[in-house]
């Protein structure tokens, strides 16, 4: 019988902050595949090796986390005064789906850094020597995020001596401005979804949770860590080997989605897996990180864990720690509390790698809390350029 040759599509392969996806331009992907819809879906799904019941991802580019499971498309960007659009799709496991509903706040540093490789900013907007700054337009959440890329010699600058959490090599500074991210949209939604700082949250088999549901960078519910059993100092391992937990946590999370009016019944949750984030908070306290270091209680403000995607994350992702960092900013949420309340502008919280600093700038306009911009530093890196092939029977 006739088997379908491979296909090759050109691609780069990127770490962005303390997550890695399969990046294209919309120019180099097969005709079917430039447009939304089914057949964009199966390639990607297919390029990350998914869906997967080994859980592996041994054939394909996927690392088998939610942090490594992810392709993003860039092209020149359609909307006024930015230069890129940059599409996310962040690819299930085990489940034949694509999840369009959020943004990955650590790809879009790669995003940026991307754009200037891939000859997509305009060359006079960027220096010889020095940083570019790079207008993304963020097409999932529709939001702008403003990328500060070192740039040497006319090349993006990738190495340097900044040290993230998460990731074993120091690299290039890239600041991050999220600018306007919460969801004020045509939908109706709004930076606190219920119109309170703090609910009482009921989940089936669980009871009655305190809980701040924010949508700022991606939608998120936090609760406190004493509240569900925890200390806020636990490890990857501790929460995703234990099977009862994530069921109890994927419980939280359907709850807090239609609370906050993302779903309208608990079986959408299934195909909207991305969002919103659970993540949990405690007051500081001195722990060891996953690599070994000792995390002071003197160091941090409060202490975060968070899930993507049905397990707790290595590190933070981006996008949440954006919610984090307005939460924290906006006196009377659980984040704040955790934090020691008060006005503040910036926190740098505990996770299961180490600490990340991030800032929020947020006010009350007629009563209601605005945030104008989120900031935080990541760095990105290529790891390998050139073509990634897939049959060509895949779409």
């Amino acid at each position: 019988m006739a088997h379908p040759a491979q296909i090759k599509i050109p691609a780069t392969y990127i770490r962005g902050g303390t997550s890695k996806g399969v990046f294209f331009r919309l120019q180099d992907l097969p005709e079917a595949c430039q447009v939304p819809g089914a057949a964009r879906d199966k390639l990607f799904l297919r390029v990350i090796g998914s869906p997967d019941p080994y859980a592996a991802h041994i054939d394909g580019m996927g690392g088998a986390t939610s942090s490594t499971s992810k392709c993003v498309i860039l092209s020149k960007s359609s909307v006024p005064d930015h230069d890129v659009d940059y599409l996310y799709g962040q690819v299930s496991i085990d489940k034949p789906f694509v999840d369009w509903s959020g943004n990955c706040g650590n790809l879009s540093t790669a995003a940026g850094a991307f754009a200037i490789h891939a000859g997509l900013v305009d060359p006079s907007r960027i220096p010889q020597n020095g940083v570019a700054v790079v207008r993304v337009w963020q097409a999932n959440i529709q939001k702008t995020i403003i990328a500060h890329v070192p740039v040497t010699n006319g090349q993006v600058q990738e190495t340097g001596d900044f040290e993230l959490d998460g990731v074993t090599f120091p690299a290039a500074e890239i600041v991050l401005e999220f600018m306007d991210p919460s969801d004020d949209g045509d939908e109706g939604g709004s930076m606190f979804p219920t119109g309170n700082l703090v609910d009482d949250l009921d989940v089936p088999g669980i009871g009655t949770l305190k809980a701040t549901m924010i949508t700022a960078g991606i939608p998120t519910v936090f609760v406190n860590a004493k509240d569900i059993g925890y200390t806020g100092t636990e490890l990857r391992e501790q929460i995703n080997t234990d099977a009862e937990a994530l069921k109890r946590f994927e419980a939280i999370r359907v709850a807090g989605a239609l609370r906050m009016g993302l779903i309208k019944t608990p079986e959408e949750a299934a195909t909207r897996q991305h969002t919103p984030k659970i993540a949990f908070v405690a007051p500081p306290t001195t722990y060891t990180a996953s690599s070994g270091k000792t995390i002071e209680a003197g160091d941090v403000d409060l202490l975060v864990r968070a899930l993507s995607m049905g397990k707790l994350h290595h590190a933070m992702m981006g996008t949440c720690a954006v919610a984090i960092g307005t939460a924290a900013a906006i006196p009377g949420t659980l984040v704040n509390q955790a934090a020691g309340g008060g006005e503040r502008e910036a926190v740098r919280f505990g996770h299961p790698s180490g600490t990340l600093r991030v800032g929020a700038q947020a006010k009350q306009v007629n009563g209601q809390w605005t945030v104008t911009k989120a900031i935080m530093s990541r760095s990105a890196r290529i790891l390998m350029e050139g073509w990634v092939r897939v049959p060509g029977d895949t779409f």
